[in-house]
């Protein structure tokens, strides 16, 4: 669930020279990236799972070494012939979000984490660093690619799951590609996934800034059909064969909806032009969850359908935090940080934020947010963050859409 931070936008001519550098570095390839991310409250390590070649890049090939949100964790590739930094990422994970629980004070746990990188044309060092809620590093690893590893396992060449196009961006070269994802859905319910998907793409295009700028995104339909209808419910004792593997009650939170398998959702994906992930999940139980840069669930039968897969889409693209309170145990913003969230502040570190609509009285600080009653402050009152009843995003958020799209397709 989750982020942000904005960097301001370069000149023409340096974008220019950025695009260049993806020719000169970079394969029309990508690398994804397993982790396992591990440990407990007090100490963590990350550790390097797999390496994996698909076939194209579908990310960003200018502006490489810069990010538009600076997230909880980054991935750093550096050239080891000369030390540059040619490629930087940013993103949040569950493993962070889970740091922050009671349970991680007792428990040692592991998390699969996957990533996404251009491939390298020569040998490269990448970076991961995860940050704690106070910005502080609290793990750290370096590792070397050698793009020629024999053991580097390519996939994707012959795809393993079938996809449909519904939508294809004005300039498929600089877009934001969006896969949706079938989770719960037997193979005769496929018919039904599509319909969803189309209901969905619906929603996210009747919202600004999206509606303004639809044709910069990519979206595809990708038709995963799972062994059993529906999804896990651990608090009702039930549990699904699905392809994801997905369920409610994560981090004993009833509503949350997510899932683990991060590598066969990536497995399933091979192949398919993706880099944003949107699983629609076939139950009428209402629940969601969305962690930037890595994927969203949704439930896809119900009434707030609609508000929550934007919602969410608004967390694991958008970096968008929750305005809206939900008790105050277990606290993930603190009075000496700001926030990385374009909509939260904790008037820490105010600036680049929405100070000037503060001054131009387009909006103000109403306190209550990152599911704090006290401490945190967003833009207005209501807003699709804070609540499936308000019906777009506020300005403050729209702002923070508009200069994230900018970046990944200008």
């Amino acid at each position: 669930m989750k982020k942000i931070l904005i960097f301001s936008v370069l000149l023409a001519s340096t974008i220019h020279v950025n695009a260049q550098r993806f020719d000169d570095y970079f394969e029309d390839r990508t690398l994804r990236l397993d982790y396992t991310f591990a440990g407990n409250h007090e100490h963590q390590e990350l550790y390097v799972d797999e390496l994996v070649s698909l076939p194209h890049w579908y990310g960003r090939r200018q502006r490489l070494d810069e990010v538009p949100l600076k997230g909880n964790g980054e991935i750093t590739v550096r050239s080891k012939a000369d030390g540059k930094v040619i490629y930087r990422h940013t993103f949040s994970s569950l493993f962070q979000e889970w740091l922050s629980t009671e349970e991680s004070k007792r428990t040692m746990k592991s998390f699969e984490n996957v990533f996404l990188v251009p491939f390298p044309k020569a040998a490269v060092d990448i970076t991961v660093t995860l940050r704690d809620y106070h910005e502080q590093v609290n793990a750290t690893m370096t590792h070397s690619v050698d793009p020629k590893d024999i053991l580097i396992r390519k996939t994707g060449e012959e795809l393993a799951t079938p996809y449909i196009t519904l939508q294809k961006a004005a300039d498929t070269t600089r877009c934001i590609h969006v896969a949706y994802v079938a989770e719960g859905y037997q193979q005769h319910e496929m018919g039904t996934f599509l319909e969803d998907c189309k209901i969905a793409m619906e929603s996210l295009f009747a919202h600004e800034p999206f509606k303004q700028m639809q044709d910069r995104f990519n979206m595809v339909a990708v038709m995963s059909p799972s062994a059993e209808s529906g999804t896990s419910w651990p608090a009702k004792g039930i549990w699904k064969n699905t392809v994801l593997g997905s369920h409610f009650d994560t981090f004993y939170s009833d509503r949350y909806l997510t899932t683990l398998h991060l590598k066969k959702l990536h497995d399933v994906l091979a192949g398919i032009p993706y880099e944003h992930i949107i699983i629609l999940v076939n139950t009428d139980h209402y629940g969601g969850g969305g962690i930037y840069n890595s994927y969203n669930l949704t439930y896809a039968h119900g009434s707030a359908f609609r508000p929550v897969v934007v919602h969410e889409f608004g967390h694991s693209f958008g970096g968008l935090g929750d305005e809206y309170p939900y008790g105050n145990d277990d606290p993930m913003y603190f009075a000496d940080t700001e926030p990385w969230e374009p909509n939260l502040t904790t008037k820490h570190d105010f600036n680049g934020k929405w100070e000037q609509l503060v001054k131009e009285g387009k909006a103000g600080l109403v306190e209550g947010g990152g599911y704090l009653s006290k401490g945190v402050w967003r833009g207005f009152e209501n807003c699709r963050m804070r609540t499936n009843e308000e019906p777009e995003f506020c300005l403050v958020c729209r702002q923070a859409l508009i200069r994230l799209i900018d970046f990944y397709t200008k």
